[in-house]
């Protein structure tokens, strides 16, 4: 297993999409380092991780969600 540390991305409430999740890879990322993308809940637990790079995603402190 690699020791290497894993991109940490924070959210805001703003970026997340729908149901409260992000996608990765996310726009910020380089294209051919691209894997197919997946939407992962951030709004459930305060943070996810993409199966495919490792990337987690985690929403920013003091963030709060809006309920519909």
């Amino acid at each position: 297993m690699s020791s290497e540390a894993k991109a940490v991305v924070e959210v805001t409430a703003k970026d997340l999409h729908g149901e409260g999740v992000v996608f990765c890879p996310n726009p910020k990322m380089t294209l051919w380092s691209g894997h197919p993308r997946v939407f992962i809940d951030v709004a459930t637990t305060g943070e996810g991780k993409c199966p495919y790079c490792g990337t987690v995603y985690r929403l920013k402190a003091g963030e709060k969600l809006h309920a519909h």
